[in-house]
């Protein structure tokens, strides 16, 4: 697996355009001074919506009790986890880092998905028998969209539960706990292979799969709705993947606890907990036909 730079320069311009030149829909939402709420207007755009593309970041599996280590509060143990989560630190200590990496995935094996997570998979099942996709980007690790019953998944930054060979690149499932026998008393060091497996997980100061993001950037080409659940909008380039959208005019819709640098360019933000305000907006509208 090669890891590029992200550096899709239409991804890029079509932003830059749409900050430059503000669109019939952006000019729209400058008069209303902030994007609509109306639950009745979005489900007739969802009901006629035949690709629809949801971007999901931490705030989706918050309440399923996801910590996300992030900020001033995530720690674990003594150690600042973002200090673990990186080449540097696996380089110098694989042990203390798999031993975080090993606490993650049990905790995550205590948690289920939540409500969000059960909308979005039951709206991809039923949309799927009528001819119509949903497709999840998302930026959480934790596979909670997997189990959900999710199909049509992209994880852009790895998962908790796969493995990838410092050698020979293998990436592999790996569901074992501990993933291996010395995790049991005191963490990773060795393994066969020839090679040391790491997380496949995208640490800071590493970018992102160029192969996925140029997948990606096709599903965001050509979706006609696009949700942009649980995410603050600032890591990139996922930053710009709703942006882009609305660029070419297609409706975005922000659900999350409250606003965001990037709410004004949306048409619709349904303020409050993903697992209260998505089940209702992804409901079988009255206009579908049951199977």
């Amino acid at each position: 697996m090669i890891l590029l730079q992200f550096t899709t320069r239409k991804l890029v311009s079509q932003v830059a355009n749409c900050l430059k030149r503000p669109s019939k829909l952006q000019l729209t939402q400058t008069e209303m001074s902030r994007p609509s709420s109306d639950l009745a207007e979005f489900r007739e755009i969802f009901a006629k919506a035949k690709h629809i593309t949801i971007i999901t970041g931490a705030g989706a599996s918050a309440e399923s009790g996801v910590p996300t280590f992030r900020g001033a509060g995530g720690f674990w143990r003594k150690w600042q986890a973002q200090d673990l989560a990186t080449p540097e630190a696996f380089s110098r200590n694989p042990s203390r880092v798999w031993e975080f990496y090993h606490y993650r995935r049990e905790l995550m094996l205590s948690k289920s998905p939540n409500p969000a997570h059960i909308a979005i998979a039951e709206c991809e099942a039923r949309l799927s028998k009528q001819g119509r996709k949903v497709v999840v980007i998302t930026q959480n690790i934790d596979e909670l969209h997997k189990r959900a019953g999710s199909k049509d998944i992209f994880e852009i930054h790895g998962s908790l539960f796969k493995t990838r060979c410092t050698n020979c690149k293998h990436v592999a499932e790996n569901y074992r706990s501990p993933i291996c026998p010395a995790l049991a008393t005191k963490g990773c060091e060795e393994f066969g292979c020839n090679g040391l497996l790491r997380p496949h997980v995208v640490w800071f100061g590493e970018t992102l799969d160029s192969d996925i993001l140029m997948e990606v950037n096709k599903e965001l080409e050509i979706c006609d709705l696009c949700l942009l659940v649980g995410t603050s909008s600032v890591v990139y380039p996922a930053a710009l993947f709703a942006p882009q959208v609305a660029a070419r005019d297609v409706p975005v819709a922000e659900f999350n606890t409250d606003v965001t640098n990037a709410t004004r360019n949306f048409r619709f933000h349904f303020k409050g907990p993903c697992g209260t305000t998505l089940p209702p907006a992804l409901a079988r509208h009255e206009s579908e036909v049951i199977f």
